[in-house]
């Protein structure tokens, strides 16, 4: 199954990727080399919180090389959704009660990010603007009840 992502989230993912194979892996390495160095590993801390390191290490490579062999990355500028709201778009809303506007990127899973304004596309308010228009209005459920906005305009930034 295709991961989608913006190409800002696979450069982020490629970043830490590097970042974990050429910094953290060698750092793991070198703790356990010297936690073994202190002796009986049956009773040794550093030994077993260095091992811990290690397999979450090695699982979140495994984890962003898999995400990577299988995203779809779009870039958002090229996107020709006439209009429409899709994956990579940018959407200005208006709370239709508080008056309240709102901005949104909607982005893959490892790339949403509510203090920068970038919502995953299998969150709520994703799932009701895909497809709507400027001019549209969504309902969305949100943990204190559903929220209605409307579409004030959709770019593809």
């Amino acid at each position: 199954m295709a991961i989608p992502l913006t190409i800002v989230g696979a450069e982020m993912l490629r970043a830490e990727l590097h970042r974990l194979k050429t910094i953290e892996r060698p750092a793991v390495i070198a703790a356990i080399s010297e936690a073994r160095a202190h002796g009986d590993l049956s009773e040794n801390a550093e030994y077993d919180a260095a091992k811990e390191k290690q397999g979450f290490v090695e699982g979140r490579i495994l984890e962003i090389e898999s995400k990577l062999s299988n995203a779809q990355v779009v870039d958002p500028k090229l996107v020709d959704a006439d209009g429409a709201c899709v994956f990579g778009s940018t959407v200005d809303l208006e709370d239709i009660n508080s008056k309240e506007k709102v901005t949104y990127q909607i982005v893959g899973e490892d790339e949403a990010d509510i203090k920068v304004a970038k919502v995953s596309i299998s969150s709520p308010i994703a799932r009701a603007l895909i497809g709507k228009y400027a001019g549209d209005q969504v309902d969305v459920q949100a943990p204190g009840g559903v929220k209605q906005y409307e579409i004030l305009d959709v770019q593809y930034l």
